[in-house]
């Protein structure tokens, strides 16, 4: 009797102990049977010479832009213009108050005359030997002196109307009409705005790689304002400053831009962007990333077909693509969909996508 209540007990045991490895094995391959139904898609980074754009911050300024100053003493008698207004070479401006020059230059002309009748009558006695050649000498030396006179008087009559050394743009009026001017005073600024020069400063290895690849300092650049939108004319650059600056390791370049319909003006800002050559780049899509605590991850797949978080590098930006400097090799595997479907670790089942494939169906190709 009590062997048999050892062998049912047994029996139950043993009954137990298969269900449970049952179980096990079960869940075992349903697990595995769900890894299996699960298949990523992998590509590598795309390694070759590519061009990027640089952006850079800018500042706008007119090709020529001056102060107009009052050069001689008076009061603002009249305003030929207005603010804002696009004047001509040569055109009047401004009319500071003429008439303490007028005098002086009808003194000095009546002086100049008199001085002339001597020299005259002087010349005369001269040549019939009255008197010295010496004497005659002075009287011309009087008149010359007298004839100098009138041409300042002139001068400072002509520095009461004042006109435009070229054509532009005036800014807003510094003095009134009927305001009290000194010799030097402000009277408004002028801006030719058909071509703009654009300043924007370049670290000293961009310059570096710039000037291994520049021709001649021509390269065209666009300028992108302050709407966001790019204008619609190109630039060239034509300059770049002598000397880099110690506190900020950046140097200036200056580019040309012409301005046919007066759209820029002189202050504006906004950004150059430039082409620049990379040699040997490793490229990758966007969507291949993930970013932790402001750091760029990928997954990159090993032999064993883990997935393996690893932080990269970013170069430079591009539309769906990022060149990465560091962090990755060209014979990388990394994760191209599915990110957010793994973990550190896992093992996958994927396929394999090449990457030249992969860029060129992006919405942006780089050439």
């Amino acid at each position: 009797m009590v062997y048999k209540v050892f062998m049912n007990r047994v029996f139950l045991l043993v009954l137990m102990s298969c269900s449970s490895l049952y179980c096990l094995t079960g869940c075992s391959e349903k697990k595995k049977e769900k890894e299996e139904k699960v298949k990523l898609l992998v590509t590598s980074p795309l390694a070759k010479d590519t061009t990027i754009t640089k952006e850079y911050v800018a500042q706008i300024h007119s090709i020529q832009h001056i102060e107009l100053r009052a050069l001689e003493k008076g009061y603002l008698q009249k305003i030929f213009v207005d603010e804002g207004q696009t004047v001509r070479q040569g055109q009047v401006m401004f009319q500071i108050t003429p008439l303490i020059y007028q005098a002086e230059l009808k003194k000095s002309q009546a002086e100049a005359n008199y001085v002339g009748l001597e020299y005259q009558n002087t010349k005369k006695l001269a040549d019939n030997n009255v008197v010295s050649k010496s004497e005659l000498a002075l009287a011309q030396a009087k008149f010359d002196k007298a004839n100098a006179e009138v041409g300042l008087a002139q001068t400072h009559l002509q520095f009461t109307t004042i006109k435009a050394p070229f054509t532009g743009i005036m800014d807003h009026f510094q003095a009134r009409l009927g305001s009290l001017v000194d010799e030097g005073d402000l009277l408004t600024t002028l801006s030719d705005n058909s071509k703009m020069w654009v300043y924007f400063n370049v670290p000293e290895a961009e310059y570096l790689a710039y000037k291994a690849h520049a021709q001649a300092n021509n390269q065209e650049v666009q300028l992108l304002m302050a709407n966001n939108e790019v204008f619609n004319q190109p630039g060239v650059v034509q300059t770049i400053e002598a000397d880099f600056n110690n506190e900020t390791g950046n140097i200036a370049f200056r580019a040309t831009f012409p301005n046919p319909k007066g759209l820029l003006r002189n202050g504006e800002t906004g950004s150059i962007l430039m082409s620049v050559p990379l040699k040997h780049a490793l490229i990758i899509p966007q969507k291949a990333t993930f970013e932790v605590l402001e750091k760029k991850f990928v997954y990159v797949v090993d032999d064993k077909k883990q997935v393996h978080q690893k932080e990269i590098t970013v170069a430079s930006e591009m539309p769906d693509l990022y060149v990465v400097s560091s962090g990755l090799a060209s014979t990388d595997k990394i994760l191209l969909e599915g990110i957010r479907k793994v973990k550190d670790g896992d093992k996958i089942r994927y396929s394999y996508q090449e990457p030249k494939s992969v860029v060129a169906h992006l919405k942006t190709y780089s050439e």
